[in-house]
């Protein structure tokens, strides 16, 4: 369970906005032509509505102030006119609203397409200090998040900029004493939002983090359903998630909340506005012969004016949720690759399959060495065993050969190269390796096996598995080889999904094989057979196992004992009896 000191995690502050807005720059500036569509099919819209109120203010005047003046030619013009530029600005929005939906769902693929690009670049650290179910959020909430606000955020914050400008280029040219008005209200306006966005930002990224870290949580409980149940940890569970659902769903009323609270000040401010200029309206009409016809469209021209105002307002709570969701998207997109491998790195070919530690010293955290000063040398087509109590470094010693992590002194070396001057891929690429974790993706059998091996036959695939003795079993399901495993091979049990992974690694062509208790699900008679299986297909290879059942690693040519991140004895199965030392209490242990 991700929790620390029996609390929930808590949150980082917000990022520089400015940083995330560039990052989301640089996809919109991608479709930069169709933006600049977008651009003056907006402008088209907002001139043509622009145009409403003045000729609403034409068509007042013209109806006169007494009995039979009313110019109806005039009116009937203004009016048709009216219709015309409104009926071209509905049709300029519909166009401009179906190509916002089009630019928002290109930004939001290539964001996913980057961000899912990028979790094959990050280094096993990243997967084993983030949650998984975190990093899935991010994927999909967040990132439709913000597709949301780019389809319609976008086009009401550039829709509300020039109509703002438009009315009040207007409101001069019709009375520059009613904009006085606005001279009061709009900093009101103003400092009201600036003051509630700063507040709300924050709230809007713990309501993002929340959701993560509830969507973790019950990834982790679905996952781990069936220990939950075997420990009656049921109502422990439950009173965890309601911790977490507490603060999700606190995190998103807070901010839900204040983000409506600033639309609803500043609706009440233009509500002000629109009051007093229809009250110095009247006065000037009154004194000054101001016509009823002005009067009209400047308060016409003023709702235009502030609506888009407190419409902002309200969209900046969108804005903000998006922004949130922004900055975790780009955490993902912009967190640290794995380290590049260097100029002229060297792309192995033809492997033989010696290794070597020399002086090794490692730690997964600075100051914290687990492997201290490790030294031993794997000889090519001999079997390595890799044993000792649990935390000695056995597992560690895997991620260093294939890696995973980096060495901090010492050298490694694969057939005399150090394999930092080794590519990344070519020395992965060397190792077929079998993990305890078995991992399945739904498929068929047939898919699961030919995973590793471009190219790989039915005859191939039938091959290894008959050594992996599962081919009896494949033969038994509904549809043989092309029956579909569910995701993680749940529909088959744990055993028979290990042996499927065995036959996986075997189909390989690797030179060199890792096997980190590879074995441990299946029975004792099982495991020997394979053991034998396996010493016939992997002749010639450099085989690495590491294994708690120390029967059955008796035949390795190589027995090394890891204890406290050193190698304490090291030599054959007999040999190390013999000299009655470490291993010799481990392995009489399992009989006791």
């Amino acid at each position: 369970m991700n929790r620390q000191q029996g609390k929930v995690r808590t949150f980082q502050k917000p990022k520089d906005v400015r940083y995330v807005l560039k990052r989301l720059w640089q996809y919109l500036y991608r479709f930069k032509w169709s933006l600049l569509l977008a651009f003056l099919l907006t402008v088209a819209s907002n001139l043509f509505s622009l145009v409403g109120p003045l000729l609403s203010g034409w068509a007042i005047d013209a109806i006169g102030e007494g009995i039979g003046e009313a110019q109806f030619e005039k009116i009937y013009f203004y009016a048709i006119l009216m219709v015309i530029f409104y009926i071209l600005s509905s049709i300029f929005s519909y166009i401009l609203s179906k190509l916002m939906m089009k630019i928002g769902k290109s930004v939001v693929y290539e964001m996913r397409k980057d961000a899912f690009a990028k979790l094959s670049m990050l280094p096993v650290s990243y997967y084993d200090t983030n949650q998984i179910g975190d990093i899935i959020s991010k994927m999909s909430y967040d990132i439709d998040t913000i597709n949301t606000s780019l389809s319609s955020d976008l086009i009401s914050i550039c829709t509300s900029v020039i109509t703002v400008i438009g009315s009040l280029i207007m409101m001069i040219i019709i009375s520059p004493i009613l904009i006085l008005v606005f001279v009061i209200t709009i900093p009101i306006s103003l400092l009201f939002t600036r003051f509630m966005l700063k507040r709300t930002h924050k709230l809007f990224k713990e309501r993002s983090a929340t959701l993560g870290y509830l969507n973790g949580y019950v990834e982790e409980m679905i996952t781990g359903n069936k220990t939950i149940r075997a420990y009656g940890r049921e109502e422990k569970t439950l009173d965890i998630f309601d911790e977490y659902n507490t603060r999700a769903t606190t995190a998103a009323y807070q901010a839900e909340y204040y983000g409506s609270m600033t639309g609803l000040g500043v609706n009440f401010v233009n509500n002000l506005s629109l009051s007093l200029v229809c009250m110095f309206g009247a006065l000037l009409n009154v004194y000054n012969g101001f016509s009823l016809g002005k009067i009209g469209s400047f308060v016409l021209y003023s709702k235009k004016f502030s609506g888009p105002i407190n419409e902002v307002a309200n969209i900046f709570t969108d804005i903000q949720s998006a922004l949130a969701a922004g900055e975790r998207v780009f955490a993902l997109i912009d967190a640290p690759a794995e380290k590049k491998d260097i100029e002229d790195a060297i792309v192995l070919e033809n492997v033989q399959g010696n290794v070597t530690f020399q002086n090794v010293q490692f730690g997964y955290l600075p100051n914290q060495t687990i492997i201290h000063d490790l030294s031993f040398e794997a000889l090519e087509g001999k079997v390595v065993a890799i044993v000792g109590p649990t935390g000695a470094g056995k597992t560690t010693i895997v991620n260093l050969l294939m890696r995973f992590y980096d060495i901090q002194a010492g050298e490694i070396d694969l057939d005399h190269i150090p394999i930092d001057h080794i590519t990344r891929a070519s020395l992965r690429k060397s190792y077929a390796m079998v993990l305890q974790d078995t991992w399945l993706f739904q498929g068929t059998v047939y898919d699961n096996l030919a995973y590793g091996k471009e190219n790989a036959t039915l005859e191939d695939v039938q091959k290894v598995a008959q050594a992996a003795r599962i081919h009896h079993f494949i033969t038994r399901l509904p549809q043989g080889y092309d029956t579909v495993l569910v995701e993680g091979g749940m529909n088959i049990s744990k055993g028979q999904k290990q042996l499927l992974t065995i036959a996986r690694a075997m189909l390989l062509d690797a030179k060199m094989l890792i096997l980190d208790e590879a074995t441990s699900n299946v029975d004792t008679r099982t495991e020997i057979q394979i053991q034998e299986a396996m010493k016939q297909l992997m002749k010639d290879k450099t085989c690495f196992i590491i294994a708690h059942r120390l029967s059955t690693i008796q035949n390795a040519d190589l027995i090394l004992v890891v204890k406290d991140g050193n190698i304490v004895e090291k030599g054959t199965h007999q040999e190390l009896l013999n000299h009655e030392g470490f291993y010799h209490e481990l392995y009489y242990s399992q009989f006791q």
